[in-house]
């Protein structure tokens, strides 16, 4: 059983204050929904590390905006710090997204992709991917689509080919207008 992870990130903890918003896009670069979340205040800053290289994700005045491209079986969280820079993107691979009453959804497949600004790349959680087909949480056919969707975007980062990576500062200096 995949689990439903949501947009605006309802009951972590770590986030005392919040502002959201989501749109929908249809233009030549994108087709889909974006949402922003703006931490306006958190509980405590979070901090992940790559190979020796720490960086902070989660901080009073973050912002994450996510793409949940159409007929895409990944979504694009670019997480930004409180200057407008970027600290990383986190392309989670899914079985679907899409919205309901609670807003923009996707089904995680467990297997990530976190690209840095410098161009580095990670394949991660793929441990979290084999034991999910092990238990039966996942079957075969999602856990084959989950590692497809993840070399097909590796191929397309290797090639400097992951457009909608470029595309979030933009975004989110239109969705910043819509925060409510």
């Amino acid at each position: 059983m995949v689990i439903r992870k949501y947009g605006e990130r309802p009951g972590w903890s770590r986030i005392l204050k919040r502002r959201y918003t989501f749109v929908e896009i249809n233009s030549e670069q994108f087709t889909g929904g974006a949402s922003l979340l703006h931490l306006v205040e958190t509980a405590k800053p979070l901090w992940v590390s790559y190979d020796a290289k720490k960086i902070c994700i989660v901080d009073h005045g973050y912002m994450w905006l996510q793409h949940f491209p159409t007929a895409e079986n990944y979504t694009v969280t670019t997480m930004f710090d409180q200057n407008g820079k970027v600290v990383q993107w986190y392309i989670d691979i899914c079985h679907k997204h899409g919205i309901d009453d609670q807003g923009p959804w996707w089904d995680d497949l467990f297997l990530d992709i976190i690209v840095l600004p410098s161009g580095d790349y990670f394949l991660v959680d793929e441990e979290e991917l084999e034991e999910a087909l092990h238990s039966g949480r996942i079957n075969q056919e999602k856990y084959e689509l989950a590692k497809h969707v993840a070399h097909k975007i590796m191929d397309e980062l290797k090639g400097n080919n992951m457009n909608l990576l470029g595309l979030s500062v933009h975004h989110k200096n239109e969705l910043t207008a819509l925060l409510k």
